[in-house]
């Protein structure tokens, strides 16, 4: 890159970074940050034996729905394609 479209794109965001901030954009961003956080520090986090309880249920359950789909897949092929 040039010298001149380095000073291009500085100036463009300088410019966009200042209508942000003079439409209050940039305090409105920061209060939701806050209030983000604020949140996620009430929140309960599983522990690791739930978390690996939960793995566990979700892994057999994608098993079970995909052998369902199979065997269903597979009957329909039968009744549809060779009678």
């Amino acid at each position: 890159m040039s010298n001149l479209s380095i000073l291009i794109w500085v100036v463009v965001i300088g410019v966009v970074f200042g209508l942000l901030w003079w439409q209050g954009q940039l305090k409105r961003l920061t209060v939701y940050v806050q209030e983000t956080r604020e949140e996620l520090r009430k929140c309960s986090w599983p522990t690791w034996e739930e978390l690996k309880g939960s793995t566990a249920l979700i892994i057999v359950a994608i098993a079970l729905l995909g052998a369902f789909t199979f065997v269903v897949d597979r009957i329909l092929y039968l009744i549809f394609f060779k009678l």
